[in-house]
């Protein structure tokens, strides 16, 4: 999406609210901090435009292996703000050459370890998107180097932040829904059989063999670059390990307990069919449905998505969680705020709307403010990489299982799975050379 410049100043001015929470540290602190965006694609673009309408963010350079995409996104920068960022198609080369304070993760999925790893070494702060990464074993180690570091790492999981799950949070735990024994979280949306996509040559300016990085080197496919890369499990997690990161967030934001005992999934795709990658082309290879079942110790959560059928024959929202209490279903959802339907006769539904921004409904003015203040004064931000590392692990154990064909018992202090070398195997992967994977 491009905007001009007047309504890019309208809306930093409609964004002061969300931007409130460290204005005095401002005035004690003027200076502009040197940000990077590492990713210049539809997100990542939306998370740049909120760190320069903060207005203590210079973006002096962008990286991005598609010239495609990142010609256009600078070019859009510099008629917002001024800025004239250096461009770069290998993010070494940005953070060899730039003093960064700040860096924006916001590539595929299966990028976010080694640069985020990489840019808190070279001494800035990392606003990284989610998932935090491919495998878990990344998590672990991103965590560890952000500590090593003693780097902010702030992962994008808006909806920590967002006014309705906050406030929405607060009613679970002032005990008003009763005592939680069940979460259901999911997503259904609409789809149908998939044919396979003919591959294609390389587009000018794009270094895919970049691109595909620590990934297998796939032919090059439209279904894959660019937004498609999330159904691809080389490179993502499908969409478990993309909208379902966001809800495992809020069910481990809301329990006390940090990690499930046992996790089980399944899922296929009847619909969808079976995977294509040869000389026909390619089709995805995620699944087109699944569900995972996590039990904790003293609740049970449970996953489900769907890209098929739609989601006309149900209640509520296509996207979010039901958590099931003694005094009634709590919906935490989306565009819909959160909903409370008491189980006692007689009793008013509950709603409570969101405050979203555009584009995209999102939240994201409101956890840069928060990333900037954990810098400022060395507060834990909101979305800290550890508490997210955990989220993303439900995820990942889900794809696991489902990998598997069967569940597994997570030690989550350890971080381990009980007594399965084979499923042990998977919490990481190999590399494509010359990348590394990262120590832990």
């Amino acid at each position: 999406m491009s905007i001009n410049r007047r309504t890019f100043l309208k809306s930093s001015i409609a964004s002061g609210l969300a931007f409130s929470a460290p204005a005095i540290l401002r005035a004690q602190n003027n200076r502009k901090y040197r940000t990077a965006l590492i990713g210049s694609g539809w997100w990542g673009m939306n998370i740049a435009r909120t760190a320069m309408q903060s207005g203590q963010c210079k973006m002096v350079a962008m990286c991005d292996a598609d010239l495609n995409q990142l010609e256009p996104a600078a070019a859009e920068i510099e008629k917002l703000s001024g800025d004239k960022p250096r461009k770069y198609q290998d993010f070494r080369e940005l953070l060899d050459a730039e003093k960064l304070d700040i860096a924006i993760v916001a590539t595929p999925d299966h990028w976010h370890p080694l640069i985020t790893i990489a840019a808190v070494k070279a001494g800035a702060h990392v606003y990284v998107e989610k998932p935090i990464g491919h495998t878990i074993k990344e998590g672990r180690a991103m965590v560890n180097a952000a500590r090593a570091a003693d780097r902010v790492v702030q992962v994008g999981t808006h909806r920590r932040i967002s006014p309705h799950n906050v406030s929405g949070l607060e009613f679970l735990k002032s005990g008003k829904a009763g005592k939680i024994g069940m979460v259901r979280a999911f997503v259904h949306y609409g789809g149908g059989p998939e044919e396979p996509r003919a591959n294609a040559a390389v587009p000018a300016g794009l270094d895919w063999d970049m691109w595909c990085g620590p990934g297998p080197l796939r032919p090059f496919n439209t279904k894959i670059h660019p937004k498609g890369f999330r159904q691809f499990l080389d490179y993502g997690n499908g969409t478990l390990g993309d909208w379902g990161v966001h809800w495992m967030d809020q069910i481990l934001w809301w329990t006390e307990e940090k990690y499930p005992k046992h996790v089980f999934s399944t899922g296929g795709r009847p619909i969808k069919g079976p995977p294509v990658n040869d000389q026909r082309g390619q089709t995805t290879d995620s699944p087109d449905h699944q569900v995972a079942s996590f039990e904790f110790e003293d609740f049970t959560a449970t996953w489900e998505h769907r890209q098929f059928a739609g989601n006309n024959a149900e209640k509520g929202e296509t996207v979010g969680c039901y958590f099931y209490g003694t005094k009634g279903t709590f919906h935490m959802a989306w565009r819909d705020g959160w909903t409370f339907y008491p189980s006692g006769r007689g009793q008013k539904v509950i709603n409570q709307k969101p405050t979203l921004h555009d584009p995209d409904k999102q939240n994201i003015p409101e956890l840069w403010a928060d990333f900037l203040k954990a810098i400022q004064t060395g507060s834990t931000p909101v979305c800290d990489i550890e508490e997210i590392h955990r989220s993303t692990n439900m995820s990942l154990l889900g794809m696991l299982s489902l990998k598997l064909g069967r569940s597994v018992e997570w030690d989550g202090e350890k971080e381990i799975i009980v007594g399965d070398y084979e499923a042990n195997k998977l919490l990481s992967r190999e590399y494509r050379k010359p990348w590394v994977y990262p120590e832990i």
